[in-house]
């Protein structure tokens, strides 16, 4: 509104922020003999106006006897006695803008006595036609007059019905440095414009002109909302933190796994995050599945080297070796989880996860189920049990790998592998197997585990056999060990399923750990005595009697088709059995 313009309401406090602002103002000039007038006036001579004494009593801080209490003169301790003067001494500022009034005054004055010439025809006082007065009839004499006023200035009314086009330019300027004051520049009047710009200085220390727009281009990232009904206006706000500009009005969110570019124009995606062999955790598991790999080899190249000893062939050569295959499988398995994801590999990784375990145990339970059936069967007859033939042992061992085959496969088949990108985070974009987010990892885990639970059993109904049968101890000591490290794994495994390089290489632990027990507790003590006792590795260190009964091996030299035939002899409660 121009009727803020330079008044200390605005500027006072706020000088720096308002410094260089170039305003209007309604030109007005002194009405003469005004401030003479008011000057004069006191509440003993100024009854009429109801207002007076509150004014005298704001003017000069004090308060007039009797007078009605008001929010302001109830802090006045000091009584006025009407003797105070107003001046310019002591504060009195003119009212600027007395001209309005005396010209609307004046215009009424006017409005009213051409009305009453024309109608009344000279009667003195209100006549007849001016009872009561026609407001409409009133305004079209009140937009005739003209006249000059009391300022001297002429006043006529426009075509609209407005009063004169006149206005003051002021500008608001530091005359020298921390002191500011409103200058009149120019003036509006008739239409014409006038305008001194050498009075005029935006900042003190510059002489720099400031661009003059509605509204400033919207910084980076930024979008335009239109003031209604203005095309050069608008306000700027900020796109979100994931959100790219589309045009120059409108926000758009990136999908999941992009961010936006640092001109917010463009979705960009994010890198894809997988478990990388890089890690120090994941260093730590390749260089425990390269040992345990190399310790493998070495087995069985010692078990080639010494295959006919007996203590090679008493630990079924057969089984033995499957067993050392599924080992290497399960060290191999740490390289093939720390691949990048994708649908090939995913499915690799939980095929060979499955069958490689599934070779580990079913070798271990073909191997448990036939030494708890020699030693059950000789205690009731001395007829030779069923299917322990290495061929039969075999053939029972790769039955149980092709049940768990089987149910990979079917499992495959209604639920397929393949690589996916979690976002668990705004700004995540991991890429991993479909498995680590539905847990269906563990799918591949029920059989082994199963079959873990049944070598376990084997393991306890065999542990008092004679000594001469290390090998259930061994199994047992395995199955043991075994189940503690898949007892401790599965809550690990659950609670790291936000930190897939973790969650992987915990599983690559694991899986480790538990070939690694395989390989100590069932390879280790063989080892030992074919390479640092081989004096122990004859028939006779593996007959030795027990409380139990009586254990013989006896072998017969007697080649068949080139090969050694060797019968176990097993004599316990006075009945003997021919293995």
């Amino acid at each position: 509104s121009d009727g803020w313009s330079a008044r200390n309401l605005v500027s006072d406090g706020n000088e720096l922020e308002v410094e260089g602002t170039i305003s209007i103002q309604p030109k007005a000039n002194p009405v003469n003999g005004f401030d003479d007038y008011f000057l004069q006036l006191t509440p003993k001579n100024n009854f009429r106006n109801p207002w007076f004494i509150e004014y005298w009593e704001a003017y000069f801080k004090c308060k007039w006897p009797n007078s009605q209490a008001t929010p302001f003169n109830q802090f006045y301790k000091r009584n006025c006695n009407g003797n105070e003067r107003m001046s310019y001494e002591n504060g009195y500022e003119p009212e600027k803008q007395l001209q309005f009034v005396s010209d609307a005054v004046l215009a009424f004055g006017y409005a009213f006595k051409a009305m009453h010439k024309e109608l009344c025809n000279g009667e003195r006082g209100l006549c007849n036609q001016m009872l009561p007065i026609d407001g409409t009839l009133l305004l079209k004499y009140l937009k005739k007059v003209h006249f000059v006023g009391l300022s001297g200035d002429r006043f006529q009314f426009t075509k609209n019905g407005d009063g004169p086009v006149r206005y003051n330019l002021i500008h608001f300027k530091q005359i020298e440095p921390g002191v500011f004051q409103w200058i009149n520049v120019g003036t509006y009047e008739g239409e014409r414009l006038n305008l001194d710009l050498n009075k005029v200085q935006f900042h003190y220390s510059s002489d720099e002109i400031p661009v003059s727009v509605c509204s400033l281009p919207c910084n980076k990232g930024q979008a335009k909302k239109y003031i209604e009904g203005e095309n050069c206006c608008w306000h700027c706000f900020d796109c979100t933190k994931y959100q790219i500009l589309i045009g120059e009005t409108r926000c758009s969110d990136c999908p999941n796994g992009f961010l936006p570019d640092e001109e917010k124009l463009n979705c960009i995606q994010i890198p894809e995050e997988y478990v990388k062999a890089d890690s120090l955790i994941a260093i730590f598991a390749i260089g425990f599945s390269s040992i345990g790999i190399l310790f493998t080899l070495y087995v069985i190249y010692v078990f080639l080297r010494y295959i006919d000893t007996p203590v090679v062939r008493a630990s079924g050569r057969e089984l033995s070796f499957v067993l050392l295959i599924g080992l290497i499988m399960c060290f191999s398995l740490t390289f093939i989880l720390l691949l990048k994801p994708s649908d090939i590999v995913c499915g690799i990784q939980q095929l060979s996860i499955g069958i490689s375990f599934a070779l580990i145990y079913s070798a271990i339970l073909t191997q448990s189920n036939r030494i708890y059936r020699i030693f059950t069967s000789g205690k009731k007859t001395a007829k030779r049990p069923n299917f322990i033939s290495p061929k039969s042992q075999l053939i029972i061992c790769f039955t149980l790998v092709l049940i768990q085959l089987i149910f990979l496969l079917l499992w495959f088949a209604f639920s397929p592998p393949k690589a996916i990108n979690l976002y668990l985070k705004r700004e995540d974009n991991q890429l991993i197997c479909s498995s680590n987010v539905t847990d269906s990892y563990f799918i591949a885990f029920i059989y082994p585990i199963l079959l873990i639970i049944i070598c376990t059993v084997y393991a306890i109904l065999t542990r008092k056999i004679p000594e001469a049968f290390n090998e259930s101890k061994h199994i047992g000591f395995t199955m043991y060990t075994t189940c503690i490290i898949w007892l401790a794994f599965v809550p690990i495994y659950f609670t790291t399923k936000t930190n897939i390089t973790l969650n992987l290489t915990t599983m690559s632990i694991a899986i480790n750990f538990s070939a690694t027990v395989t390989l100590i507790c069932l390879f280790t003590p063989k080892i030992y005595i074919i390479l640092l006792h081989p004096e122990r590795n004859v028939r006779q260190s593996l007959m030795p009697f027990t409380k139990y009964g009586s254990l013989r091996k006896q072998c017969s030299s007697v080649p068949t088709n080139s090969t050694f035939k060797t019968e176990l002899v097993v004599q316990s409660n006075g009945k003997r059995t021919i293995v």
